[in-house]
């Protein structure tokens, strides 16, 4: 079957093409045009953990099944100059944020990450619904990121939040921060939480068996 793959920003800008037609055996699925697309070019290889793909222009993981004609798009996370910062709808990757701060002048990775838990000010909590004004939350998180990797010389920041319903235990964000040394790793990372908090549009609905309630923002 043949399946027509799209290319966005800097993906576009280093393959130097825009859309390639690729085929595939049938029953392949999004995570096997990836890996056959990573196998001869190095930079969807190294893109692979943080790319996001849609079929069809819907968001899909990679184990959606591909039929032929599927438009696949490649879409790179959104960031503000180097930094990688995203919002998921999708379940979140440790190895992406980790991957987004790794190098080999970084000595130390501090990372954070906020999960579903089954109470609340002495309520008992079914779930949580997350909402977000994706594209200001992204800008945000970009500042963020920009602000303390600015205010920090050597250190890097990734977020990634998601978005949608999230059971009991489910990873509702992920954060990074990578440095030369521990101290600042620590320091950024705690930073870069407390301002997500309080800066980033994202909304959470508690539901529990006296109700419902929007909280604000905040993971």
């Amino acid at each position: 079957m043949k399946i027509s793959v799209r290319y966005f920003a800097h993906l576009r800008e280093r393959l130097r093409k825009e859309v390639e037609t690729v085929e595939l055996s049938d029953g392949a699925t999004v995570g096997d045009l990836l890996t056959q697309l990573a196998a001869t070019e190095p930079l969807i290889l190294a893109s692979r953990r943080s790319v996001q793909v849609a079929v069809n222009m819907e968001f899909a993981p990679q184990s959606t099944p591909l039929k032929d004609g599927d438009e696949v798009a490649l879409i790179p996370p959104v960031a503000g100059g180097s930094v990688h910062v995203r919002v998921s709808h999708e379940p979140l990757r440790y190895d992406e944020v980790i991957a987004a701060v790794s190098g080999p002048g970084q000595g130390g990775i501090v990372l954070f990450s906020g999960l579903v838990r089954d109470h609340n000010e002495g309520k008992q909590v079914v779930r949580l619904d997350y909402e977000a004004y994706d594209e200001m939350a992204v800008r945000k998180m970009a500042e963020i990121a920009t602000r303390i990797e600015s205010a920090h010389p050597g250190v890097r920041v990734a977020m990634v939040h998601r978005v949608g319903s999230l059971q009991i235990g489910d990873i509702a964000v992920i954060l990074a921060a990578s440095a030369p040394h521990r101290g600042e790793a620590f320091t950024a990372c705690r930073a870069a939480i407390e301002a997500l908090k309080v800066e980033v549009p994202i909304w959470k609905k508690e539901f529990s068996a006296d109700g419902s309630e929007w909280l604000g923002q905040g993971g």
